[in-house]
């Protein structure tokens, strides 16, 4: 069931990307007065075929569903003269500005797209985590700012003046944050708990880009917090089912140190192997109901609180080899979260500002992946995009069109890269045409369509085995 979920968010998802990408070429085209002669959807056999009387463009779905493009006239395509009295309508015909509007319009439609969907997305409402931090680890630049957890945050501004910026929700505070470390620059966070609200200076400035990934707020020792750590599973002969683990037990602290937050926990746990933790720990029902079948009504502490003692064992990490400490313990986190809901024009200005935030962070990752600072790794295939198409779908609608968002800003980036078989490559050619008054010559454009074919099979490669390896764990 869920592999037909996958396949069927995945077909939806490329389908509804590659008709906006192509409908964007087709609809300026036809806006310049170029003749379009073929609308297609995939590559390859066609399945599907209809021929408008109106404009005489034939419109076609293929078998292979991986891609569309629009066929326009084309003088330098045509196997035969083309009539004299349709000539004017050729694409090559047309004066450097029009065939630069056509060809761009295309990752523009994305982007357009990508604002919509977030709109939508925004206006509609979604559940997030509340913007609750979570007791941060030692010298991190949350703890060096004075947060002990629990903290609320509610506001963020420049240290250096500025009207502050509400925060509403985790996601809203990453972004928050993901901009003011592009910019290098310090912020103050206003945060309230118990006793009232106060300020935390945050120096960013000295946040390199390669520090700024998926794992960005980790680093700097902010984690969802305010919620309750529960174990939801022991494994057989485990640490944890030694120390007396139950599934059900919400966990406390450590050490003495509070815990909300599972990345926090395991942290502490992996650097700890072969030492006797003290684990402080609510026994709840589901705890009492998964003990032994011939325990007594006395031993069924609901609710009470209890110290155990455990010792993490030492173990080989699949995906680092180094040797790190576990329990064998399954956590699952119930985060404090809220309906964040706003306003029509608002949706689409936090649509427009998520989405020149993404696509200037893709840029980024992109060049760093060039110049060998974050790793290939991060490219992703057809397999990845199918299953996380697949996972969005079933979380729910917003989550869904959040993803198609995502990864309409990624083909609108991906097409721009002036890399030639690309809708940036040609428009990197129509620059310099209007730059010099000459067309980049026919021999030269060969050359570079080869060199960019290159580039690009190598990138598929390289994304394909990358998601093999997500698969198969190689």
């Amino acid at each position: 069931m869920n592999l037909l979920i996958e396949v069927l968010a995945f077909v939806v998802a490329i389908g509804v990307l590659v008709v906006v990408h192509e409908y964007g070429h087709y609809s300026v085209a036809r806006l310049c007065g170029v003749k379009v002669l073929r609308f297609s959807i995939g590559f390859g056999k066609p399945l599907l075929q209809w021929v408008s009387p109106k404009t005489g463009t034939e419109w076609t779905v293929a078998a292979l569903p991986l891609g569309g493009y629009v066929k326009m006239l084309d003088e330098r395509e045509a196997g035969a003269p083309i009539p004299a009295d349709i000539l004017p309508q050729a694409f090559n015909r047309q004066s450097v500005a029009k065939r630069f509007a056509i060809v761009a319009a295309g990752p523009v439609a994305n982007f357009i797209l990508a604002i919509v969907l977030f709109a939508a997305v925004f206006a509609t409402g979604v559940s997030e985590p509340a913007a609750i931090v979570a007791a941060p680890a030692p010298n991190t630049a949350a703890a060096l700012a004075g947060f002990d957890g629990g903290e609320t945050i509610v506001a963020v501004r420049n240290a250096n003046g500025g009207q502050s910026e509400p925060v509403r929700s985790w996601s809203d505070l990453r972004w928050k944050m993901l901009g003011a470390a592009f910019d290098h620059r310090r912020i103050v966070l206003s945060a309230r708990d118990g006793h009232g609200t106060f300020e935390f200076p945050l120096d960013l400035r000295d946040v390199s880009e390669k520090d700024v990934d998926d794992n960005f707020m980790s680093h700097l020792g902010f984690e969802p917090g305010g919620g309750k750590l529960i174990v939801a599973g022991v494994q057989p002969g485990s640490a944890a089912q030694s120390a007396g683990l139950l599934p059900g037990d919400r966990l406390l602290s450590i050490d003495g140190t509070p815990t909300d937050n599972a990345t926090a926990f395991i942290s502490y746990i992996k650097t700890h192997a072969g030492k006797t933790l003290a684990l402080q720990v609510e026994r709840g029902t589901d705890a009492s109901q998964t003990g032994a079948a011939n325990k007594t009504d006395s031993n069924k502490s609901d609710g009470k609180i209890e110290t155990l003692q455990v010792v993490p064992q030492m173990q080989r990490d699949d995906t680092s080899g180094q040797q790190i400490g576990r329990i064998g313990a399954e956590l699952a986190t119930q985060v404090p979260s809220i309906d964040v809901r706003y306003g029509p024009l608002e949706s689409l200005q936090l649509g427009a500002h998520r989405t020149w935030d993404l696509a200037v962070y893709s840029v980024r990752m992109f060049g760093r992946m060039i110049t060998g600072e974050a790793s290939l790794k991060n490219l992703s295939g057809p397999v990845t995009i199918a299953d996380y198409a697949g996972k969005s779908a079933r979380l729910g609608p917003s989550a869904f069109l959040s993803f198609l968002a995502l990864v309409s800003i990624s083909l609108g980036v991906l097409n721009l890269l002036p890399i030639p078989v690309l809708d940036g490559g040609h428009l990197l050619y129509y620059l310099v045409e209007a730059a010099t008054g000459k067309a980049v010559s026919d021999r030269w454009q060969l050359v570079f369509q080869r060199a960019g074919l290159a580039c690009i099979v190598a990138l598929s490669a390289i994304a394909l085995f990358n998601d093999l390896a997500r698969l198969i764990h190689f």
